[in-house]
């Protein structure tokens, strides 16, 4: 039977323009905010269009050690050019991109997901360091 793990893909964000790229420290202070960038199509910049086009941007940590991930956040993208005239005869498009902070006192893996609405599921991920 197929598995949702098995729809995740993934490649380097630089030559690949669905993949989720994270920007965010490599160290944080314990208990201060990270903030945390997350944005498709950083280098190979990808078609927003009302036929291509990003969906949602996910964002998750993992604290080492533990076993679950949380949900920082989610970003949907609803604006492809499309208005009541039809597919791209508007000028508002979204940029798939968003900003959050998060606090933590442990270390981890910051991981991003995005959704194309052709080319399916993307991840990305980072790992972050406390402080010494």
């Amino acid at each position: 039977m197929p598995e949702l793990k098995d729809q995740l893909q993934s490649a380097d964000w630089k030559s690949e323009k669905h993949v989720p790229y994270i920007d965010c420290p490599d160290t944080f202070k314990k208990s201060e905010p990270v903030r945390v960038t997350v944005a498709v199509g950083k280098e190979v910049p990808h078609p927003n269009t009302s036929a291509h086009h990003i969906q949602w941007l996910d964002l998750y940590f993992l604290p080492e050690g533990e076993k679950f991930s949380y949900q920082i956040g989610r970003f949907e993208c609803h604006a492809h050019g499309a208005s009541i005239q039809g597919p791209d005869t508007s000028t508002i498009y979204t940029s798939p991109a968003t900003q959050v902070e998060f606090k933590t006192d442990k270390p981890g893996t910051v991981m991003a997901a995005s959704y194309c609405n052709i080319h399916g599921l993307w991840q990305y991920s980072k790992k972050i360091h406390l402080q010494k």
